[in-house]
């Protein structure tokens, strides 16, 4: 079979299947209100940047050739489709929110008022809040056509209200003269959410949006005021920095991420309730295009809801059970001296995060090391992991940080921390002009006692970023090493990253831009190879995206060799199953509490199974235009470890779903007993740690 014949699912209608996925989390009524109510922020949040940073480049004239091949038309089709879907999904989202989290809090005695109208009894209390705490941050603005108009800032909600001056309309009320403002939410001076004084064991809790729609009047005193609708734009948050050196990058930066406050309107949500005058007048005047117009609900921007109130403590949020301790980490502080004998695998969230600052802290303060080098995609705010290299850099050690800036929305944050470890002594190397880096490494090089080898290297690689934060929720595994060759390989990492010359060929580590690319094609053709042969071809491939057209055509031709292939993909899956090139390949999804993020590559391998661990997912970004890193687990009780955890996870029956031709999530409900991968792998590894 030829590849011209092969179909793809489009990246960004696979990615709002996924994000579906996660809607589907908050109609789950076996999870607590709470945990409900933060799949619908998330789910929010994620449709928020994604109108920010993928629908962009379907609104720009010129479409760009990195990112996508579709013309023009074709790209106006797939934004036609994604509205649809869109409006459609939000439709749901708003049933689930009206008629399944309301009436859930109400049942528990937290009432969300639905409307600006209050019971008596708090009808002082709302008014007081609003002269002292609301009133004096409101700045209304009259909205003219062809005239200067206010400029709506990105993500901000605003209300649009109609108004008729009171004396126009006492002399004629049939043919008054609308006059139109907008006035924005001050989120930063007050919290979305207010808590009302509770009353009969019920807890009251309004939206701020509210408290201002009940006190109108009050603002336009010589107007009748007439209705009040939500609007809200979504700006270009993208832009490309190709080519850039590295003494203006930093500056480019840093300038265009300002810029995206007044990037092109990707989105204009407003509540489906206003009339085709009002919306006609709104359109007009802030020149909003059909295409971006978005119906939605009375309530714009409910990423908000992660920060709804919980005025009843825990009882109704879900718990989750303190990260393990490792035994052989906690038997011996000393964890240079335990790799000395052995590799260690991190399991986050579910094992300590603790053991990697110890690992780098304690390199800080050794006498012995001479050297860290570290990579920075995303950065903590505060971070402990920055603190450790900041005082090895104080205690004299030579500290080299490689800093991406171009780490979308971390902008800002990376080149602040940069200044700062810059400050302390620390050698910072900023992007390389071209291409993002992406690989999560961390090198230690030591003085040894040894004379055969007076220095001795340590590391860390990982499926995840140096980030304290993002490890108690992302599910992510680091490999801790002083393997010879892969520290070797580590270092010729570096020194492409410092701009010197590449002088050998990597052993171990399958890096981007190098030997990643034909080693995975190697891989599948050798699972074909041995289904010709008579043999077992099966492959397991764990990432948070599938797209590269060069992978997903070697699959789809093992997958026709005979080759069995699960692949367990959160996010988007440009792969078509059921298809007869695809009939040997299942999709699984498993949106859960942990966000998955690990990247697994399982190679059967005639029995002699190859195992990797990678920063890379196969999407053509990744494989061509980043540094990345996969690295083979070498250790055999380690390689069974995270079998053992693929194995977990293709037998979830609970949170996974199957992905089918269709894009549809479906549920993998069988008959074996009830298993949930997150919590059978914490037990997993807590029995692991116990017989160890």
């Amino acid at each position: 079979m030829n590849a011209h014949i092969y179909r793809y699912f489009k990246r960004d209608i696979s990615w709002l299947s996924f994000n579906y996925r996660v809607l589907m989390e908050a109609k789950n009524e076996s999870l607590p209100i709470y945990e409900r109510i933060k799949f619908l922020s998330i789910y929010s949040s994620n449709l928020e940047e994604f109108y920010k940073v993928r629908v962009s480049g379907y609104h720009s004239s010129i479409l760009k050739s990195i990112e996508r091949d579709e013309s023009e038309e074709e790209a106006l089709q797939i934004l036609e489709q994604i509205n649809e879907e869109v409006t459609a999904q939000e439709r749901e989202y708003n049933l689930i929110f009206n008629e399944m989290i309301l009436p859930e809090l109400e049942r528990n005695n937290i009432v969300l008022y639905p409307t600006e109208k209050v019971e008596p009894f708090h009808r002082a209390f709302v008014e007081k809040f609003f002269n002292e705490e609301v009133f004096p941050f409101l700045q209304p603005m009259i909205v003219q056509k062809k005239d200067i108009h206010s400029f709506i800032l990105d993500g901000r909600i605003y209300q649009a209200i109609s108004l008729v001056k009171k004396k126009k309309k006492e002399k004629n009320a049939a043919h008054a003269e609308y006059t139109y403002a907008i006035m924005k939410i001050p989120y930063t001076k007050v919290p979305r959410f207010i808590q009302l004084p509770s009353v009969g064991g019920k807890y009251y809790v309004m939206f701020i949006d509210d408290i201002i729609r009940a006190n109108l009047q009050s603002v336009f005193p010589g107007y009748h005021v007439g209705e009040c609708y939500a609007i809200r734009i979504s700006r270009d948050a993208d832009f490309s920095l190709e080519g850039e050196n590295q003494k203006t990058i930093a500056e480019k930066i840093l300038h265009k991420v300002r810029k995206r406050k007044i990037g092109a309107v990707t989105r204009f949500q407003y509540d489906r309730n206003m009339p085709a005058y009002f919306l006609n007048y709104l359109c007009q005047s802030y020149e909003i295009e059909d295409e971006e117009l978005l119906a939605s609900d009375r309530y714009l921007n409910m990423a908000d809801l992660a920060k709804f109130p919980n005025p009843v403590g825990t009882t109704l949020t879900r718990s989750y059970p303190p990260p393990l301790r490792i035994p052989v980490l906690e038997n011996n502080n000393a964890i240079l001296r335990v790799l000395r004998k052995q590799d260690l695998l991190l399991n986050f969230p579910y094992q300590s995060f603790d053991y990697l600052l110890r690992f780098l802290m304690q390199a800080a303060f050794d006498p012995k090391v001479l050297e860290i080098k570290v990579t920075q995609y995303r950065v903590a705010e505060n971070s402990a992991v920055i603190n450790s290299l900041i005082s090895a850099a104080k205690n004299g050690k030579k500290v080299t940080v490689f800093v991406e800036l171009k780490a979308r929305f971390d902008e800002e944050n990376n080149y602040f921390t940069s200044e700062l470890m810059q400050q302390a002594g620390i050698k910072i190397i900023y992007s390389l002009p071209g291409l993002k880096v992406h690989a999560k490494l961390a090198y230690i090089r030591r003085r040894s006692n040894d004379a055969e080898n007076p220095l001795k290297g340590y590391a860390y690689l990982s499926t995840g970023n140096f980030n304290e934060k993002t490890a108690r929720i992302y599910s992510d595994t680091g490999l801790l090493t002083s393997n010879k060759a892969f520290i070797q390989d580590i270092d010729e990492i570096f020194s492409v990253l410092e701009g010197k010359a590449h002088t050998r060929a990597f052993k171990h580590l399958l890096v981007a831009q190098f030997n990643m690319v034909p080693a995975i094609y190697a891989m599948i053709e050798r699972e074909i190879q041995h289904v010709r042969e008579g043999k077992l071809g099966y492959i397991i491939l764990k990432m948070n995206s599938l797209e590269d057209k060069g992978m997903l055509d070697a699959l789809y031709r093992a997958s026709e060799a005979g080759v069995k292939i699960d692949l367990i993909i959160r996010g988007v899956c440009c792969l078509i199953p059921n298809q007869a090139y695809s009939k040997n390949i299942r999709i699984t999804r498993i949106v859960d509490g942990y966000l998955e993020h690990s990247r697994v590559w399982y190679f059967h391998n005639d029995g002699a199974e190859n195992v990797y661990l990678a920063s890379a997912d196969w999407m053509e970004r990744n494989l061509h235009r980043r540094i990345e890193s996969a690295f083979p687990i070498l250790s055999e009780p380690l390689k069974r470890e995270l079998i053992g955890m693929l194995k977990i996870q293709l037998a979830d029956n609970q949170s996974a779903v199957w992905v089918d031709e269709n894009l549809n999530n479906v549920f993998k409900h069988d008959d074996n007993p009830p298993l949930r991968a997150q919590e059978a792998t914490y037990r997993y590894l807590e029995r692991l740690g116990m017989e160890n």
